[in-house]
């Protein structure tokens, strides 16, 4: 096709492509990656098994009433009014569930990556070690043991003894039954086991940046190392810095068996009570599946902001 200009040329008109064209590119793509997709297929296919259908299925059953014995009877948004508007339990749950994330998350990924940093600065067997000493609390069983006898509400207790040996007091504090020193010594045990995974991710990520990156930055002026840190360090690691994020603020939202080792289930007057306690009691001991969903998605759509502004965050480093 042509079209005619002012002064009477004739030029190419340029022919859009149609959705037949799009769907064709698609088609060919597909059958040009084949084999890549052939090798992803068994991840997808768990991942959709076991996570995606699971989603939508709980999303869709937050709005019935079910109790796995009734057939689902549709309900429409009552379960979220009566989430929001008559469980106090769940707005207590609420409070304690963002003081671990505003607390706990932004402190855990900090320390993560200024262990990392520091470590990958040691010779590499002195590396593996301090790696091994700091990643081990957070890949150990049954850890809670030695918090507990930290804090044990007799005279035994390492902490109770150590005050009343000193003349800090006079008597034992119980520890984990006052609803005063509960939920901080929770968050104290949180951060004692988040250097998980994403230290591992930062560890990876530090060792993977391109020396002439460095070398260049020396050219061009940056003659510190915070500076470099920020102009090629973090712009170099943005994938693990990323990675790192979404598994921080996962584990922070998520706190759960720490809460039921230390303070039991429930805590005393909910003081340790998060959204996912709440959601253990509806789903694993009422059986009340349609209002446990309604508690799992409003989780699922906090994470999920989170996430998102965490990543707009995150585009802006080093600029």
């Amino acid at each position: 096709m042509q079209a005619k200009t002012a002064t009477g040329k004739t030029i190419p008109k340029l022919i859009q492509p149609t959705k037949t064209s799009k769907w064709a590119h698609t088609i060919k793509e597909l059958k040009r990656n084949k084999h890549h997709y052939i090798l992803m297929s068994p991840y997808m296919l768990i991942f959709f098994s076991f996570t995606v259908i699971p989603v939508v299925f709980s999303l869709g059953l937050s709005f019935f009433y079910f109790n796995m014995l009734e057939f689902p009877r549709f309900v429409g948004w009552q379960n979220y009014s009566r989430l929001f508007l008559n469980d106090d339990v769940f707005m207590i749950a609420l409070k304690n569930t963002f003081m671990f994330a505003v607390i706990t998350g932004p402190i855990s990924y900090i320390a993560c990556f200024l262990f990392a940093w520091i470590i990958n600065e040691l010779s590499p067997k002195i590396r593996a070690v301090m790696t091994l000493i700091f990643y081990a609390p957070s890949i150990s069983g049954n850890v809670f043991f030695i918090w507990l006898i930290v804090f044990s509400g007799d005279s035994y207790g390492y902490l109770n003894g150590f005050l009343i040996k000193y003349g800090f007091m006079l008597e034992p504090i119980l520890w984990l039954t006052n609803e005063k020193y509960i939920l901080p010594i929770v968050i104290l045990v949180q951060l004692w086991l988040s250097l998980g995974t994403s230290f591992l991710a930062f560890i990876a990520g530090l060792q993977t940046i391109d020396q002439t990156l460095i070398e260049a930055g020396a050219v061009d002026g940056i003659n510190n190392r915070w500076q470099e840190l920020w102009f090629i360090t973090l712009p170099s690691m943005r994938p693990q810095l990323l990675f790192g994020a979404v598994l921080q603020i996962t584990g922070a939202f998520a706190v759960a068996d720490i809460s039921i080792a230390l303070a039991g289930f429930p805590s005393v007057n909910y003081a340790a009570h998060t959204v996912v306690t709440h959601l253990m009691d509806y789903g694993s001991i009422r059986f009340e599946m349609g209002y446990a969903s309604a508690i799992a998605t409003v989780l699922f759509v906090i994470m999920i902001g989170t996430n998102m502004l965490t990543q707009k965050m995150l585009r802006k480093v080093g600029e």
